[in-house]
């Protein structure tokens, strides 16, 4: 059995997912109290459930920094093992979550933007190309941000669901087999065990 299907064999079953959709517009309407619909969120709470996995909760938040840096301390304070964004990944001037996650990152996952870009170009041309996905883990957890249209959710999560366990297992310092890696074998990160309250964003 090579590594990686050893890990997968160890993680065991789905983990706790928490899902949040950020869109300033439906957000607007729902305070307004309109009716809102989030057509990706749907398919990310559908795709992950048919992958196993058990969707804690969900909620709407604006384009906002502070909302979603908040989203981000409740959940790295929290009991969920994956936090999952919906929008915000774009190149709009209002498109702030990866700015505002990726700082809370010990180790960023480059593969999971590099694979998404990938197959939406298979899919859309090289208008892929303008989705900024990218995932991370922190403290053992994993966080995901991924584009808000309900088909590039289901490509995201149809492709990369399945790895949540054993990434969470691996951020969790496992090795092979199962057994824990004895701590001077984890290595240190910069950002390991702390939140930072407030990291610097341009223009926040």
């Amino acid at each position: 059995m090579r590594p990686h299907e050893d890990h997968r064999a160890h993680a065991g079953g789905g983990v706790s997912v928490r899902v949040v959709t950020v869109s300033s517009s439906r957000f607007s309407r729902k305070e307004a109290g309109e009716e809102c619909t989030d057509e990706g969120g749907d398919v990310a709470v559908a795709e992950l459930r048919k992958a196993g996995h058990r969707v804690s909760g969900r909620s709407l938040i604006s384009d906002d920094v502070t909302m979603i840096r908040q989203a981000v301390g409740d959940f790295l304070s929290g009991k969920d093992d994956v936090l999952l964004f919906t929008g915000g990944t774009g190149v709009s001037p209002r498109d702030v979550t990866i700015e505002s996650v990726r700082p809370y990152f010990e180790k960023e996952l480059d593969g999971f933007g590099e694979l998404l870009r990938k197959l939406s170009y298979d899919e859309i041309g090289a208008a892929g190309v303008l989705s900024r996905a990218t995932a991370g883990v922190a403290r053992g957890k994993l966080m995901v941000c991924m584009p808000g249209s309900p088909g590039a959710v289901r490509t995201c999560l149809g492709a990369f669901a399945a790895e949540f366990s054993h990434v969470v297992f691996i951020a969790r310092g496992q090795g092979p087999s199962g057994e824990s890696v004895p701590h001077h074998e984890l290595r240190p990160s910069r950002q390991a065990g702390r939140l930072k309250a407030r990291p610097s964003v341009h223009g926040d």
